[in-house]
């Protein structure tokens, strides 16, 4: 296994001011990135004698609104998480990005690094709404080409904003507004002796 000690101390000393936090917890390595590094620090993780990530194993969107429970998130919304794996040193590594903006998430895309993240890339979009500059063909790739919103997205509401029926007279599919009404379903083991009683 490989000593997380000496990967941190690589890391600080190829990246002194790049780093915005270095983090170890269940036995892995998390470093927190700007985005505006972001490019430089994810070429040279691939590059420099030490680190050799030559393999990017998953990429994700993260929604951190509403994180962290009773405590209120006082930090950037959207952050993108980069899992990396070095093959030649046995390490694993986690790269995570905020976006600098909540209203329009902009991260650069590291598709000519590990060509990998093509279709990862891809789903952050379509399920956080994320952009990754510099994408090659930045696609809707789990939901319909007509979709509306992001689905991950922690304020999207659980019930979607359209519903997609066949209309039998125009004989084709057609997008409507939702017509599911919003109901709480608790379980009768739960509930309270009055539930519902108002």
């Amino acid at each position: 296994m490989a000593d997380l000690n000496v990967l941190a101390s690589k890391l600080s000393e190829a990246f002194p001011e790049c780093l915005v936090s270095s983090t170890e917890a269940l036995g892995e390595l998390t470093i927190v990135v700007r985005a505006r590094d972001m490019s430089d620090v994810m070429l040279k993780l691939r590059d420099a004698d030490g680190l050799r990530f030559e393999q990017l194993i998953d990429l994700c969107g993260m929604d951190y609104s509403a994180f962290g429970g009773d405590d209120v998130w006082e930090g950037k919304r959207f952050a993108v998480v980069y899992h990396l794996m070095s093959v030649a040193n046995n390490y694993r590594l986690r790269v995570r990005v905020f976006a600098e903006e909540d209203d329009f998430p902009v991260v650069a895309s590291v598709n000519d690094i590990w060509p990998a993240a093509n279709w990862f890339e891809r789903e952050a979009f379509d399920l956080y709404g994320i952009i990754f500059t510099g994408h090659p063909d930045l696609r809707r790739i789990l939901t319909d080409y007509g979709f509306i919103g992001s689905p991950f997205r922690k304020d999207f509401p659980l019930s979607g904003h359209v519903e997609m029926r066949y209309d039998a007279e125009q004989r084709r599919v057609v997008y409507q507004p939702v017509t599911v009404d919003p109901r709480e379903v608790t379980p009768r083991i739960v509930r309270e002796e009055n539930f519902g009683c108002n």
